[in-house]
């Protein structure tokens, strides 16, 4: 892991596109990747020398919860410990902007298939439902 170079709040919406398609379809457009980065409370991208990675960024009020969003690792980077790197450095910010002795809400979603890797990093579900809309924004 020595080799891989960590940033904070340094992903541009550029960066965050090209990942985004080296592993879903369907990428959100560049003005909406570009408001995303400027507000989201963490962004976290990993670097091989010059080459972005994988990303990770989260949501929240710095007091009582954050959502992690958009974990993505390059399809060759998979499997090497860059997700749980990820991970650990959301927790690590989330760690420095919480009140100390008080415990904050972290959460995400996971497809099926990647519930045993969040569950190793310490995740868990609960009886809650997911509830989900695709709100379509009109002129």
């Amino acid at each position: 892991m020595d080799k891989y170079i960590v940033k904070f709040d340094e992903l541009t919406p550029e960066e965050f596109l090209e990942l985004w398609n080296s592993v879903w379809d369907e990428p959100p457009t560049y003005e909406q990747a570009k408001l995303a980065m400027e507000n989201s409370m963490i962004k976290v991208s990993i670097f091989d020398e010059d080459k972005i990675i994988a990303t990770a960024r989260a949501i929240g009020d710095k007091g009582m919860c954050y959502y992690i969003k958009d974990v993505i690792v390059r399809p060759e980077y998979q499997k090497k410990g860059i997700g749980r790197l990820l991970l650990e450095s959301i927790l690590k910010k989330i760690n420095e902007y919480g009140v100390p002795g008080t415990e904050i809400f972290v959460e995400l979603c996971a497809m099926p298939d990647k519930i045993p890797f969040y569950e190793k990093c310490g995740f868990f579900g609960n009886e809650a439902q997911r509830l989900k809309m695709m709100y379509e924004v009109k002129l």
